[in-house]
């Protein structure tokens, strides 16, 4: 099979390609950097926008299907950059998809588009919420999702992916705690799902075998993760372990680590160009429990994690020992 990947210059989108090599697919990658990943030709590594339609289509000509995984994320920048990333970017490689007759396409979607804020305890993934107000990432991806699934797409939210190499969860809890700014809002005792990246890399390979004409899994969207619920603490503790860094959080109650979000919201912008270091969103991700139902995934994709988050935590502890 010959697949189209988007966002292979991300950690999760660069080892999809490689595992899809590795079992002999063939793979042609669509960024807007140069790269090079391991088993991808030079000349299947296409350079472009998916935000430009004559580019996705150049790329996907040819392609028996799509994982489309390009987005951008993060809270800095203004909502036409989200939108023109997440919205257009999608309804390009839809359209593409359509007009070369693609009947394979996963979209990588986000569990933030159903999260508004409130504890999800054992949820399905349930449908996108939209109208949030300066959450643009989320209510982006959440319109994206939207109209990916009327067009028949798989959508695929891993939640919270970690693992070797790093530089979103992983990168910033050890960076804060070897400076002594390492922060814990609440107790530290919320329940979280998280995603050790082989399994979300599974996952997206197990949604491309099963995606189709009448599959089940066809409109649908699956939350991915490792089904082992951790606190907070549990999970934050683990990665500073295995990166051989002091744990020692400070502690902020909930309701004032989403007032300072709300004010850095606001002047960050102003200052810096660079990710804040708390935001509204931020505080109720890791203030409030987000643990999800496997079985969804296990029945209609035939996927289930195989990387506990112990094993997980040690592979991390031996990339880190090897640097």
């Amino acid at each position: 099979m010959k697949v189209l990947v988007t966002g292979a210059g991300s950690m999760l989108m660069g080892q999809l390609a490689a595992a899809l090599v590795d079992r002999g697919d063939t793979v042609v990658c669509l960024q807007r950097r140069p790269l090079q990943l391991p088993g991808v030709p030079l000349d299947a590594m296409v350079q472009g926008d998916v935000r430009h339609t004559a580019d996705v289509l150049t790329a996907a000509r040819g392609c028996d299907a799509v994982v489309h995984g390009a987005a951008r994320v993060g809270v800095v920048g203004s909502w036409d950059d989200f939108r023109s990333v997440n919205v257009d970017g999608t309804a390009n490689v839809v359209h593409a998809a359509q007009a070369l007759g693609i009947d394979r396409v996963v979209h990588v979607s986000t569990p933030s588009v159903a999260h508004a804020g409130e504890s999800l305890v054992g949820e399905g993934a349930t449908p996108a919420v939209t109208g949030r107000s300066g959450a643009y990432y989320a209510e982006s991806k959440a319109i994206a999702e939207r109209a990916a699934l009327a067009a028949g797409v798989v959508a695929v939210r891993p939640h919270l992916v970690w693992g070797p190499g790093d530089t979103q969860l992983v990168g910033r809890i050890v960076e804060r705690a070897r400076a002594g700014r390492l922060a814990m809002v609440g107790s530290g005792n919320a329940l979280i799902d998280s995603t050790y990246v082989d399994n979300a890399v599974s996952a997206l390979v197990a949604a491309l075998d099963a995606i189709g004409p009448g599959a089940a899994c066809a409109g649908q969207a699956y939350v991915i993760a490792n089904g082992e619920p951790r606190t907070v603490r549990e999970l934050m503790e683990g990665i500073c372990r295995a990166a051989g860094v002091p744990f020692s959080p400070r502690r902020v109650p909930l309701p004032v680590a989403k007032g300072a979000g709300a004010v850095v919201e606001r002047l960050w912008p102003r200052v810096r160009d660079d990710e804040p270091p708390i935001t509204r969103f931020v505080a109720e991700q890791l203030g409030t429990a987000h643990w999800f139902d496997p079985r969804p995934a296990q029945r209609d994709l035939g996927w289930s994690p195989h990387v506990t988050l112990d094993e997980g935590f040690e592979l991390l502890r031996e990339s880190f020992a090897s640097a």
